[in-house]
């Protein structure tokens, strides 16, 4: 069973330097696609070959929250406003240091729609996709995604687009 970051942490001070987590902040845009089904939007890194939700480590002095805007705006080009806490995930990255990433629901910014087509400013982004709830659930190359998307089906969730 895989330990916690904070139980990796707390095993590690035993003489070991100290190690800090990687802190990093995205989002969860959802859009309704018909038939009460829901989309979400995913994004590519060929440097990786992975599929994941939006997000990027915050910058010095940045907040969860800043960071959690700048990064959707990055990789997206959509610009966003805060929506409720979707959730966190921790995980070893893999450089082997504890990540902790927090998420927010969006929502598009006044003047805004998720109906434009994306304008991806971030390097390390080659592709971002609309995808089905469901397919998304499939498709992203990480459990921890995975299992902050099982969340959606849980949470009553006012979806604008």
């Amino acid at each position: 069973m895989a330990r916690s970051v904070v139980g990796q942490l707390q095993a590690r001070r035993s003489g070991a330097p100290r190690i800090s987590a990687v802190r990093a902040a995205g989002g969860v845009l959802l859009r309704p696609a018909g038939r009460g089904r829901l989309e979400v939007a995913c994004v590519h890194r060929p440097g990786r070959d992975d599929w994941s939700l939006p997000k990027g480590k915050l910058e010095p002095g940045e907040s969860f929250e800043d960071c959690a805007l700048r990064e959707v705006l990055e990789e997206t080009g959509y610009a966003c406003e805060l929506g409720a806490f979707a959730g966190s995930t921790e995980y070893v990255d893999r450089r082997s240091r504890p990540k902790v990433v927090a998420y927010w629901y969006m929502d598009p910014a006044p003047g805004a729609s998720f109906h434009a087509p994306p304008r991806i400013c971030a390097d390390e982004i080659d592709d971002m996709r609309w995808v089905e709830l469901a397919v998304a659930k499939r498709a992203l190359t990480y459990a921890h995604d995975r299992d902050l998307l099982d969340a959606v089906d849980r949470e009553e969730i006012a979806v604008s687009g």
